[in-house]
């Protein structure tokens, strides 16, 4: 298939591995759990604090999902083009992105694994985040306003479903994983956690702050 001029090939985009200007390699932080474990909350305090771009799942489902029925197959081919296609273009442009995505062990590793390459194959850096969350905080979270707002699920009984179907409490294998509990991390100390881990440098505004 030819998407405006490159080709994608077995599922992956394979651009080359320049990075724009020279500059440092495009950063890839992949933020994975269950509903309601807080991956956006997180995502966004740590995009506040380093500038990266906030890439969450519901971007893309939101953006098929008018036009494909969800879980068919024309909506996760879609879903696929999509955010390869997006986090293979900002390795190469060297633009850092937040990625979040509920990933279950096993069933999901096809669909980990593309999206790790997609920044690898073009000269990027990937970094693991689980977030672990006990069951009943889950519950208490599934229903708040926020998820409810942009169309997340909002059940207390999604929460067993998931739990019962799929596991989703395990890291991606053969991968480093930071492992962050957030029933008793706050996600502002959460961020702070994967600057550190990682080595993040901070926005500009946000050392000012701390300066200051």
């Amino acid at each position: 298939m030819i998407l405006n001029g490159w080709f994608l090939k077995t599922g992956r985009f394979t651009f080359g591995h320049s990075v724009v200007n020279g500059g440092d390699p495009m950063k890839l932080i992949i933020i994975h759990r269950a509903p309601a474990a807080g991956k956006l909350t997180v995502a966004t305090e740590l995009g506040v604090r380093t500038g990266f771009k906030v890439f969450h799942n519901h971007l893309s489902i939101d953006c098929v999902k008018p036009v494909f029925d969800f879980g068919t197959l024309p909506f996760l081919r879609m879903i696929e083009l999509i955010r390869f296609g997006t986090i293979a273009e900002a390795a190469r442009e060297g633009v850092d992105i937040i990625h979040t995505f509920v990933y279950a062990f096993g069933e999901d590793d096809e669909h980990m694994a593309k999206l790790i390459a997609s920044a690898e194959d073009n000269g990027g850096e990937v970094h693991l985040v689980l977030l672990v969350c006990e069951l009943e905080a889950l519950k208490e979270r599934i229903g708040n306003e926020s998820r409810v707002r942009i169309g997340k699920l909002a059940s207390r009984e999604s929460v067993d479903r998931t739990a019962e179907k799929y596991e989703v409490r395990r890291p991606f294998p053969g991968r480093e994983t930071l492992v962050i509990d957030t029933s008793c991390t706050t996600p502002d100390d959460a961020a702070e956690l994967i600057i550190e881990r990682f080595g993040l440098r901070r926005a500009n505004r946000e050392l000012k702050q701390i300066n200051n």
